[in-house]
């Protein structure tokens, strides 16, 4: 078991990846889960990738994660009858939905939630935000804007609406059948995206039917605003810095990407910091200093994950960026600070056994030299609020739930092993002992803190603490 990073890297799977080798590679180069982006590729493509990562973690006996990111709503302007405008600064620009093409006058704006949302004085983004128009007059079929930002526009572009709410599910018909697909694979989480309100958990909630834990992109500033809400509904958040970084100005994103690894923290909940992280590395094989900066900062404001996008989908330099995301991971974690930086960010335990006994063993590990915290666990809660604490040494977590262990791959410092005879508390310590030194974790001399519960197996009964020197 490669335990050596706290932090883990979730890496995109693409054209750039092409078989069970590669993935094995970019696993033992420290990847600890997959994505697969439903906005590309066939469902045959996906369900190839899966089971590639499925043999993997056959082959290595550790279990590996598997993401699916739903596409979500796409929203664009309509065609032009030339292909292209020019738009220049302060012209008007009437938005409609005539299906007619378009000229440098008008255009279709095919989505009458948009028109419905928008009031004067609003903005609008096309194509990732390079132009922008301001909203100057409504009608009922139509908004006329003034170019405040101008250059050319082609047909298809995006449109971002970032004052509005619209009353849009963030689940299309395209993601309903992705999401069935999906979890008939057997994935381990859904990522859902176009976010706006805590609403539009509960009706992805509704689909899934817990057969898929949720995790929440963060994207719109309307979630921004509502991120606690959110965080608390979900079982994990993604900073998805690319659509958040249009929406917003991009000097709000840092602060963002802090607040919301501050709130989830707290709550308990794994957040994955995304998009354009290593992006250099999708042509060349190094970094810019500015790239390997963002992923440090990452790693020491307490993210639980960071994401390879294009760099490990479509790249040309895969195997290389995850060696260079674990190097910086490692690089970071090692620092003289870096536990002390964590602790200042400590979050409020609640007045539960469960979090008295994950702040003991948080500062037992800073006191002692403990090799590993043994935790067993059914659901992953209890190993979740280990993990919360951020304690010096990894947290070995036990499960005889397959499930629990990969939806687990995704949280800061825990690595799960499945382990089905675990039936009554006596049987922990002797089993711990044996899987720590079995997994490399422990030898002898070593110490490990261990944690369980009675009634044995029943979640939140997290209730005992036995400290084991290794003999």
């Amino acid at each position: 078991m490669n335990a050596d990073k706290k932090v883990k890297i979730l890496a995109t799977l693409g054209p750039a990846v092409e078989g069970i080798e590669q993935i094995r590679q970019l696993v033992e180069a420290g990847v600890n889960l997959f994505r697969l982006n439903f906005s590309h590729g066939e469902h045959a493509d996906h369900a190839q990738r899966y089971n590639w990562v499925r043999e993997v973690e056959r082959q290595l006996g550790t279990p590996i994660g598997i993401l699916m990111d739903l596409q979500g709503p796409k929203l664009r302007v309509g065609r032009f009858a030339e292909g292209k405008v020019e738009l220049q600064r302060g012209q008007a620009l009437r938005l409609d939905l005539d299906s007619t093409p378009g000229d440098a006058r008008r255009v279709n704006l095919p989505h009458p939630e948009i028109i419905e949302a928008l009031q004067p004085g609003m903005n609008l983004l096309l194509d990732d935000g390079r132009l922008r128009l301001q909203v100057t007059a409504k009608e009922h079929d139509a908004v006329i804007t003034e170019v405040i930002a101008g250059g050319e526009l082609s047909d298809r572009k995006g449109v971002n609406v970032p004052e509005a709410v619209l009353q849009l599910s963030p689940l299309t018909e395209k993601d309903r059948r992705d999401l069935t697909f999906g979890l008939e694979l057997g994935v381990d989480w859904v990522a859902l995206s176009f976010v706006q309100r805590p609403e539009d958990i509960l009706e992805a909630r509704a689909l899934i039917q817990g057969k898929a834990a949720l995790m929440a992109k963060i994207e719109k500033p309307s979630a921004v605003q509502k991120i606690a809400e959110i965080a608390q509904l979900c079982d994990a958040i993604m900073v998805a810095r690319g659509d958040l970084g249009v929406e917003v100005p991009a000097e709000n994103v840092p602060r963002i990407q802090k607040d919301i690894i501050r709130i989830c923290r707290q709550l308990g909940r794994p957040v994955v910091v995304a998009t354009q992280m290593l992006e250099s590395m999708r042509f060349s094989p190094a970094p810019t200093r500015a790239e390997v900066t963002d992923v440090a900062n990452a790693v020491a404001e307490g993210a639980d994950a960071v994401m390879l996008s294009a760099e490990t989908a479509s790249g040309d330099y895969p195997l290389e960026a995850v060696q260079m995301m674990s190097k910086i991971i490692r690089q970071v974690e090692g620092g003289p600070d870096f536990q002390s930086q964590l602790d200042v960010g400590r979050p409020q335990a609640e007045a539960t056994a469960s979090d008295a006994i994950s702040c003991a063993i948080r500062r037992i590990s800073a006191i002692l030299p403990v090799a590993a915290l043994v935790n067993y666990t059914e659901s992953g809660a209890s190993s979740l609020r280990a993990s919360r604490e951020r304690p010096k040494a990894p947290i070995l977590s036990l499960t005889p739930n397959l499930d629990t262990a990969r939806r687990l791959s995704v949280a800061w410092g825990i690595y799960s092993v499945v382990n089905e005879r675990l039936h009554q508390v006596e049987a922990v310590t002797s089993t711990a002992v044996e899987i720590a030194q079995a997994q490399g974790m422990a030898q002898r001399g070593d110490t490990l803190v261990i944690t369980a519960g009675e009634p044995f197996g029943q979640p939140g009964s997290t209730n005992s603490l036995r400290i084991e020197t290794l003999h």
